[in-house]
């Protein structure tokens, strides 16, 4: 396959997967844009294999060990999983059918390295949630705290690098804080996300928060997204920005909505809210681009 059809199915099953993030990705520029996009279709491979209830869950931490020994031996075409019709559905069947594919432009990839550490500290986040979970009892802080950052911390990490790598010129400062404010806004994200999704994480049994740990954790997502906002101020004007601001302003919202709500709600921004909120941001791309040339 051609790199043009390579780009173009990659682009296809972003937006199949990801529209909001496929969105977003389409504002960067493109030396970061390829490594996300690639980055995020190989993370929501390992995730759909742990989120997959109709595969037995014994075998589901099994691909998921088989997975991550095929990235430290290098021998990414060694894992080929294999399901039956009714244990998944076309979308993520169109996934998997890609993934030799994007396994192939993950080994030639020049952010190999970087995309592998992240990919493996994500599936580590995954095997630990498949091998706690289900259980009637909830996570420590401790635990939490770590399952946040191997799924979602290592994405902020990872980012920082990226744009150290491949737009220098973005960064205003690099402040010795950098990598770790961005460490604290995916995890906040991600405890965004426990909270919002709490009362079906229960049905599951997935118990990540005792209830009256709620209002707690509702500090700590705000202060982990307020870190994140330090990282943003330290990125210019500019395509970078916007994308990178663009989850921040949208998790403040709904971390409202969930303050206002009840636990039984699944908190979730309308389509309008949303549009307004991609609206607003725009104002960040209207630098002139020979002042700020790497955003």
């Amino acid at each position: 396959m051609s790199s043009s059809a390579e780009e173009r199915l990659i682009c296809r099953l972003l937006d199949e997967n990801a529209r909001t993030l496929s969105l977003t990705l389409r504002f960067l520029p493109r030396v970061l844009r390829d490594p996300l996009g690639l980055a995020y279709l190989l993370a929501r491979a390992g995730d759909t294999i742990a989120d997959e209830g109709s595969i037995p869950l014994t075998r589901r931490v099994s691909m998921i060990r088989e997975l991550d020994f095929s990235l430290v031996s290098g021998r990414f075409a060694a894992w080929k999983p294999c399901f039956s019709p009714e244990e998944i559905s076309p979308r993520d069947a169109g996934l998997f059918t890609a993934l030799p594919l994007l396994l192939s432009r993950l080994e030639r990839h020049p952010d190999r390295a970087e995309l592998l550490s992240l990919w493996r500290s994500i599936l580590k986040g995954q095997a630990f949630d498949l091998e706690r979970f289900p259980s009637s009892r909830a996570l420590s802080r401790w635990e939490l705290e770590t399952y946040c950052g191997d799924v979602a911390g290592s994405v902020g990490s990872a980012w920082v690098r990226l744009i150290i790598t491949h737009v220098p010129d973005v960064l205003i400062s690099r402040h010795e804080m950098l990598i770790p404010w961005a460490v604290s806004y995916g995890k906040g994200l991600q405890l965004l996300n426990i909270l919002r999704d709490r009362s079906a994480d229960l049905v599951k049994g997935r118990i990540y928060a005792k209830e009256d740990d709620i209002p707690e954790l509702m500090i700590l997502a705000r202060e982990w997204l307020a870190e994140g906002e330090k990282f943003l101020e330290c990125l210019r004007p500019g395509r970078t920005l916007f994308a990178s601001a663009l989850p921040w302003d949208l998790a403040v919202q709904t971390l409202t909505k969930i303050s206002a709500g009840s636990a039984e709600d699944r908190v979730k921004l309308d389509r309008s809210e949303v549009y307004f909120t991609v609206l607003s941001n725009l104002a960040s791309l209207w630098l002139p681009r020979r002042s700020n040339p790497a955003s």
